[in-house]
């Protein structure tokens, strides 16, 4: 019993430190930091090379609800933050996280479109 409780402390402070850590990176405040540590995330270094939406798409499955889009934003200036780029805010991200979104939906569009077409000639 006692072995469990001093490995539970362990974990504990292990958090802790893991929590302040994460809290001096740019854009990183609380509710961001516990966001971090529910995807495995503990330091700087274990966000380079990561993909934004990738982050963003494992915490809404883990937390079984879709975030606000804007944390997605929030990675991505953590990973180019990580991967030696300067500290930007998050929000210098979401021009870019935009036009993908705007040029994914004109292609789904364009797709729907000819599918609609495609299936009016078969009817014929």
């Amino acid at each position: 019993m006692k072995k469990r409780a001093e490995e539970a402390g362990a974990t504990a402070s292990a958090d802790v430190t893991a929590r302040k850590r994460l809290l001096q990176l740019p854009n990183v405040g609380p509710a961001t930091a516990g966001d971090l540590l529910r995807l495995g995330i503990t330091r700087k270094e274990e966000l380079a090379g990561r993909d934004p939406d990738r982050l963003y798409d494992a915490l809404c499955r883990i937390d079984g609800a879709p975030h606000d889009v804007c944390l997605r934003d929030v990675f991505a200036a953590l990973v180019a933050f990580a991967n030696g780029g300067p500290a930007l805010p998050w929000w210098s991200f979401s021009a870019e996280r935009k036009a993908r979104e705007a040029a994914a939906s004109k292609s789904a569009a364009k797709t729907a479109d000819r599918r609609g077409r495609a299936q009016v000639r078969k009817k014929r």
